[in-house]
């Protein structure tokens, strides 16, 4: 059996959110190495802030400082840390209940190894060198033994305060398409041909190949050669630039039905203006010298499809 493909794939982002008055002071203040934190109705102070009672969905408001020292109510041991997390040693997670407060706060124990950590112990914040207004500004807890600190009330008020963050999402892993999609790809590849596979029981062919029948369940593996021509059953215009895509905007997107495939697959328009593009345009592949796949579809110049000859693919 062929090898099945596999490669490394990142996926990351940023995501911009704007802060509310009981956030904005909790990040603000830790800029200034202050934990806040916010009282509810029953007495309860919570850390981190939120806005709004979890228990009661009460609209809360009134911050009060809480210790910079606290106890480890449970934790991980981390013993190979990963890019972008807050130490770059092995370290424990830990969930730090600062004194008076009545809820946890996650963050990293700088500890020796795992036989230095156990719940309850005390632990105090260690204070980033350079400060922001993030969470990041707690560089991270390490082992403590005194006492907490005298709970007072904070007006929450600050000069220059955070209104909003930005936190970089990004995802690592190893993608596998599978046997099936493995063939498609290896087609496309090295002899230009878009190969799919017919299901035994309907006998619908799936490009790109799925290696079962989504409808039926049952295993495919009767390969199929489809197009290399198709027809534009539903498409988008794209007007907002991506990064890192060297496309100019505006272009489009669509969904093609290649002939002899029963699954229509995404693809590029080009050739003609965007604001020609059509439901049943016939359009073929353009490859580029060294492509490994279709770098768009053109129109072919054929008279367009019936709309009764695709409407099933919609």
């Amino acid at each position: 059996m062929p090898e099945v493909l596999k490669a490394p794939l990142v996926v990351e982002f940023p995501f911009t959110r704007s802060l509310g008055p009981v956030q904005s002071a909790f990040l603000t203040a830790l800029r200034q190495r202050v934990v806040l934190g916010v009282k509810t109705r029953d007495g309860r102070t919570l850390v981190p802030p939120v806005e709004y009672d979890p228990v009661t969905a009460d609209e809360l408001s009134d911050l009060v400082h809480v210790g910079l020292t606290g106890t480890v109510t449970t934790w991980a041991w981390n013993p190979a840390p990963r890019r972008g997390q807050p130490l770059d040693t092995p370290f424990a997670w830990v969930l730090v209940r600062l004194d008076n407060a009545d809820t946890a706060l996650l963050h990293a124990l700088d500890a020796p190894g795992p036989d230095a950590v156990h719940t309850g112990m005390r632990v105090r914040i260690r204070w980033a060198e350079e400060r922001v207004g993030a969470i990041t500004d707690i560089a991270c807890f390490e082992p403590d033994d005194t006492d907490g600190a005298e709970v007072r009330v904070h007006a929450g008020e600050f000069d220059d305060p955070v209104t909003g963050i930005v936190a970089e999402a990004r995802l690592d892993y190893t993608y596998s398409p599978g046997r099936a999609q493995t063939a498609y790809i290896r087609a496309l590849e090295n002899e230009r041909r878009a190969v799919g596979e017919r299901c035994p029981s309907c006998r619908k062919v799936y490009v790109p190949p799925r290696g079962a029948c989504p409808t039926c369940g049952v295993a495919t593996s009767e390969q199929v050669e489809v197009g290399p021509a198709g027809t534009v059953t539903t498409f988008c215009i794209v007007n907002i630039k991506a990064k890192n895509l060297d496309i100019e905007v505006p272009y489009v997107y669509a969904h093609i039905a290649l002939d002899g495939a029963d699954l229509a697959l995404h693809g590029r328009i080009g050739g003609i203006p965007y604001d020609q593009v059509r439901m049943g345009l016939r359009v073929e592949p353009v490859w580029t010298e060294d492509g490994r796949y279709p770098d768009h579809y053109r129109p072919t110049g054929e008279p367009d499809a019936e709309y009764d000859t695709y409407k099933e693919l919609l």
